[in-house]
């Protein structure tokens, strides 16, 4: 046995009573001894221990001991810490760790292991140092000679406390000038600033415009570390991801280059054109309902796309809102109900503040009341259904699995130009004798 006896020995008695404090002394030593000293423990007793050491530590571990370890103590493991460890793993390796998972921990994994296309989380690196608050001095330095010899450089450690949160760094100089006796917790740099992982490229790369670092820490939303982000990466992915938001937002595939194939570009780009036409014939038939009433009351096709303009801005404003909720996982589905509720009495008010203007506005336009009540109950009607159909639009797509970024737009534009043509018109039958 490469490690000594009696270390193994007062790890043991250790571990029943305090095995945050074995997860410090396996911190400080070696891979091969700390692989050594997990291995020997009883499964239970070593996820206890894993639950205390850093997801990317254990990640490195997970690497060099066989498959039958990780079985072993998969099942004491919560998906949140399970998900540390497939972030910190290299890509080729997170699919067959996650195959080891239990399936009743798969969804929820997968669930955390999902960070948006465009946030930062996608383009963290693994490739940092961080050590608990409360080893000393000298473990770091053993810690950091050791890594020396594999040709591993860093210019700063990261601290973290005993639940992996952020809360401090650590420069090298301040490591090699400290007393070998003190805790990294005394010469550590209290003021740092990070980066949420659900933060996008723009947010990151303001952050590096501001503080000029040349990496930053990137966490989670409860501040624990989960890597770095770099601004090397960040620029490089900042140009390909603008030229594709642009085109996305024109029903444009981001695949598309400038010199992209006559027959490429017709095949990406034609689909979108259709369904935008399917959503206009669809509005244009419910006015062709109502083509008498408009033949006699002509000053009601004056003021349909002011109605259905409205309901598409409104419901516009929810979705963003309710996108954004998604993105940040901040949409339980016990929260659905409520949030739904509130968008749809949000719409309630605005129409009637709205419809009420509106109303004012066409009466003393056309010298008629009437009509002022009738576009006035149509906006209320259509403001209602859109701040409905922009909270429940992308979280029914989300369910069936289609992105709602490129989809739900289109399907709410289509609800409100319908909804607010024949909730108008519907109410200009109903008054027609007190408008004409």
């Amino acid at each position: 046995m490469s490690m000594s006896n009696t270390l193994l020995s007062v790890i043991k008695k250790l571990i029943e009573d305090d095995h945050a404090k074995v997860a410090r002394i396996i911190e400080s030593l070696d891979d091969s001894e700390a692989i050594e000293v997990l291995k020997v423990l009883p499964p239970l007793q070593s996820a206890k221990v894993i639950y205390d050491l850093q997801p990317s530590l254990v990640a490195s571990f997970l690497i060099q001991v066989p498959d039958e370890y990780f079985e072993g103590i998969v099942d004491s493991l919560d998906p949140q810490k399970i998900s540390d460890i497939i972030l910190s793993l290299p890509d080729e390796l997170r699919g067959n760790l996650l195959q080891k998972t239990p399936e009743k921990k798969k969804s929820l994994i997968r669930e955390l292991l999902t960070f948006p296309e465009e946030s930062v989380g996608r383009i963290v690196s693994r490739d940092y140092l961080a050590f608990h608050v409360d080893l000393r001095v000298k473990d770091i330095i053993n810690k950091i000679r050791l890594m020396a010899r594999r040709k591993s450089s860093f210019a700063y450690a990261y601290v973290v406390d005993g639940d992996h949160r952020l809360i401090g760094v650590l420069r090298m100089f301040d490591l090699i000038a400290a007393s070998r006796e003190a805790t990294i917790g005394a010469i550590m740099r209290r003021e740092i600033y990070s980066i949420d992982s659900f933060s996008s490229r723009e947010q990151a790369a303001n952050y590096f415009k501001v503080h000029r670092y040349s990496a930053a820490p990137v966490v989670n939303s409860e501040n624990r570390l989960l890597g770095i982000v770099k601004a090397e990466k960040l620029i490089q992915e900042a140009w390909e991801d603008i030229g594709e938001d642009i085109q996305k937002m024109v029903g444009v595939a981001p695949e598309e280059r400038t010199f992209s194939s006559l027959w490429f570009s017709l095949r990406k780009r034609l689909p979108w054109l259709n369904v935008n036409l399917a959503t206009a014939f669809a509005a244009a038939g419910v006015v062709a309902l109502f083509e008498d009433i408009i033949h006699q009351i002509t000053a009601l096709a004056i003021f349909l796309p002011v109605v259905a303009g409205q309901g598409g801005n409104a419901g516009a404003q929810t979705l963003a809102v309710v996108m954004r909720g998604l993105v940040m996982r901040e949409i339980s589905k016990a929260r659905v109900k409520g949030l739904v509720l509130k968008e749809c009495m949000l719409g309630a008010l605005n129409g009637i503040i709205i419809g009420l203007i509106t109303a004012v506005v066409a009466w003393l336009w056309r010298g008629n009341p009437f009509l002022g009540i009738v576009i006035g109950l149509g906006m209320i009607v259509n403001m209602i259904v859109a701040g409905f159909a922009g909270a429940t639009i992308p979280i029914v797509m989300k369910k069936l699995g289609i992105d709602p970024a490129q989809s739900s737009s289109i399907i709410l534009t289509t609800i409100t130009d319908v909804v607010g043509f024949f909730a108008f018109l519907s109410f200009a039958v109903m008054f027609q004798k007190l408008i004409t």
